[in-house]
Formats: C-alpha cells, structure tokens, sequence
C-alpha cells in the first residue's frame, strides 16, 4: 500500500500526453483476438487493467507482443477458434475487462473461469449474465452473480433481441461479442444510447453493424457468423484520463495546458460539456479521426466556474468522470446538483457514496441522495486537510489528489496503487506540469 498526498499548487502549464483510451485498448486486443491476421496496436493503454487483459487473451491462444517502441502486435485466432484456458483469468480491477470478456468467451464452445481482485469480486455479474443464458451460456457463479465464476459456451449460440433494462456500455458490448459467433442478426435495444466503441471498432475489424433509432430506444444490429480481419488501431487518448489534469488546470489560477489527441466521441464528452456549462474555456484543435473515433487536441485554460444541474439523462456520457466532476463542484460559485447517479452505487467502490464522504471530509458540505448528490461550492479552494479512503478506486483516488492540488491544505490518498489501472505515472505527469504530488514511499 503506497499512500500519497497532494499539496496545494500555483498554475499548471505544459503539454501532457494522456494515456490510450482504455475502453478502446480492451476493445482493440479482444477484437484482434478475434480476428484472422496480425493487428497492430498503438497507443494502447499500459494500465493493470489492461495488461490483464491482454494477459487473459493470451491464454484463450492469441500471440500477443510489444515491440520496443511501444508497438503492440496481436496474432488472432479467428472466430471460434479460441482455446480453453489452461488457469484461471484474472481481470484484477477491470469490470470492463471481465465484462466484454464473458461475452467473448460466451461465443466459444469452451469454459473459462473468471476472477478478479477483492473490489471487482464485489462487483455484480448478473445483468451480465442474463442476456447471455438466453443465447444459451452457462453459469457458475458466487451468490448475487459474482466473481468466481465459471463460462460454458454452448456448442451453438443463439442470436438474440435483447432490451436493456438500464444504458449499460458494458452489457451491450458482451452481448455484440458474443453475437459475432451467433447465426443471423443480434440486437440489443439500448433505452438511452451509450458509448459506441464496440459498434465503431467492429466495423472497423470488418463486422455488420447497424444502429438505428426505433419507439423503444437505440437499435443496434449485428449480424453474425462473419469473419473478422485485423486491421491497424490507433488508440486516441483517454477523456476519462485528461479529465484529472483538465480540471486541475481549470481550476489552478493562472493555468494553461494542452492535451493531445483526446478521443471526442460525442458519447464519452459529457463532462467537457458540463464544464463548458460551468464557464470552462476548452479550445479544440487539430480535429481527426483514428480508426473510426473522433480525436482533438485540447487547450485548457483557468477560469472561474458557476454551478449547474446535470441532467440525469447526461450519465451515460460521462459516468466515469463524476468523481472528478464532483471535485470542480466543490470549487465553483454556488449548488452543483448531480442527478442519474445510481450506477455510480457498483462502480470499483460505491462512487456516490465515496465522493460524498471524501467531499465531507474536505470541508466541503454535501447532500447525498439514493441517486443524485448536491454540492455546495466553496467559490474557490475548499478548507482540504484530510486522508481519503481510496477503497481500491483509482478514480476516487486521483480526484482528490486533484483536490488537494486545488484546496487550502494537503489531500492524502490512503493507496495510490490502483490508479496504475488507468493512469500509469499519474504522479510523473502531473509533476511535470506543475503539481505538487508526493507519496510516503512505502509498497
């Protein structure tokens, strides 16, 4: 365990390069898993969380390498041709990961057993887990649907039409993968649509996907038993990633920074829209697209922030970037209110619950509601001065390592250690533009 603390900053400045887009690196490997040639990866995200996947698809049989320069290269085994794993697959921290993954290995005719660390063995599998028994999977698993368990993929798949019960990402994605092995069309049916990288990196791999809007929500349309072809991915920066020095930047007098090729897909920039909201001045330059996703290079400067209310048909945009939202909120003039917040209760940690608590404990008062929080801004630098309990969240961790960078007294984090899931060298790059962050220098 390795504490660290942040302390309170002058201006930021400088260009940072943020690390690839997470969401998409897990996509990337598992697609060129599934693929028939050699793909090329760059940019991918040199994160636990990311690395235990490609350590995962490993075992089902892809060659998977990094050359020296950062180049990743992945072998694949074509659609149905993966191999039953010898051990078990640990996804340590990542419900991305393990979720896609269970519709990966749904579309197999093999069994795998799936694990994770103690926060991901928390976390449900259920609603993972129902659409796929119904195109004839099955499971063993905990009580509650939760890690360990075990994946049997039926002999013959089954397409199905699936409707959402909430906008989950992560359950439309497991559900597309597993549909790739299915005959005919499988559909899921999202009530408010969520990010699309599964349906833009699958017609970049050469798969039919159609989206469409109907009377009951967001079709989207796969039409399986196709075969994939590797193609090159090159992996924008990760939104969720910039969003911690974006805000500390916006938040430091005086600052002034530029991240470089920030993914922009309009289902992922919902917190750049709040801020924009709050008074945020965010310039994009440089606009392009990378495999399929939108990217730009984003300026950042300092200003004063004014509180809004953020809708709760807003979450799917931006369900990531809460906790650190929730930390400009502290900040700016006035009663910031967050509503559709629910999802945040099964995150790594109960992310409502944690923002309120560390917001508190920061001087900052909050009212905390079953889905929706309020948060009374300080109109500059909260009081601070307090250790936070990370609970094995990276991004309760850097968000108030942010807030330390902004408030009036030092924020410690109890474990900085799971921020390497998303942010290798969070610390490095944030001291390279400015911020004070020191850690205890225990392990």
């Amino acid at each position: 365990m390795a504490s660290l603390t942040a302390h309170p900053s002058e201006a930021l400045s400088g260009t940072l390069q943020v690390p690839g887009d997470k969401s998409i690196s897990h996509r990337a490997l598992m697609l060129g898993t599934l693929a028939v040639g050699r793909t090329s990866i760059s940019g991918l995200l040199e994160g636990e969380d990311v690395l235990n996947t490609a350590a995962a698809m490993r075992a089902l049989g892809a060659e998977i390498t990094r050359d020296v320069d950062g180049l990743w290269q992945v072998w694949g085994r074509g659609v149905g041709g993966l191999r039953e794993p010898d051990d078990v697959l640990d996804f340590g921290n990542s419900g991305t990961g393990a979720r896609l993954a269970m519709g990966l290995v749904a579309g197999q005719a093999i069994n795998a057993v799936f694990t994770g660390d103690a926060s991901l063995r928390r976390r449900p599998m259920a609603r993972i887990m129902r659409p796929l028994e119904q195109m004839g999977v099955r499971f063993v698993a905990r009580e509650g649907g939760r890690l360990p368990l075990t994946v049997s993929g039926p002999q013959a798949l089954m397409p199905v039409t699936y409707r959402l019960p909430v906008a989950s990402a992560q359950v439309k994605s497991a559900i597309l993968l597993a549909g790739i092995a299915a005959p005919g069309k499988t559909t899921v049916v999202e009530p408010e649509p969520t990010r699309d990288h599964s349906e833009r990196i699958l017609r970049h791999f050469g798969a039919a996907v159609e989206v469409g809007d109907g009377e009951d929500g967001r079709h989207v349309i796969l039409t399986g038993e196709a075969e994939l072809t590797a193609a090159p991915v090159n992996i924008p920066a990760d939104p969720s990633s910039a969003a911690f020095p974006l805000v500390a930047a916006l938040l430091l007098p005086g600052s002034e920074i530029t991240l470089p090729a920030v993914g922009m897909n309009p289902l992922r920039t919902g917190l750049f829209r709040t801020l924009r909201e709050m008074g945020a001045e965010l310039e994009e330059e440089n606009a392009r697209r990378e495999a399929g996703e939108p990217v730009a290079d984003l300026r950042v400067r300092a200003g004063r922030l004014q509180a809004v209310t953020v809708p709760a048909e807003r979450a799917p945009s931006m369900i990531d970037e809460y906790p650190i939202l929730a930390v400009a909120a502290a900040c700016a003039e006035g009663t910031t209110r967050l509503e559709g917040l629910a999802e945040l209760r099964v995150k790594e940690s109960d992310r409502l619950a944690a923002m309120a608590r560390g917001l508190q404990a920061c001087g900052v008062e909050v009212e905390e509601g079953r889905d929706s929080l309020a948060i009374h801004g300080c109109g500059g630098r909260p009081p601070g001065g307090a250790t936070i309990e990370a609970d094995l969240d990276h991004r309760i961790a850097m968000s108030f390592l942010v807030m330390g960078l902004c408030a009036e007294r030092a924020v410690s984090v109890d474990d900085a250690g799971p921020i390497n899931t998303s942010f290798p060298g969070f610390t490095e790059a944030m001291g390279g533009l400015g911020a004070g962050l020191r850690g205890d220098g225990t392990t």
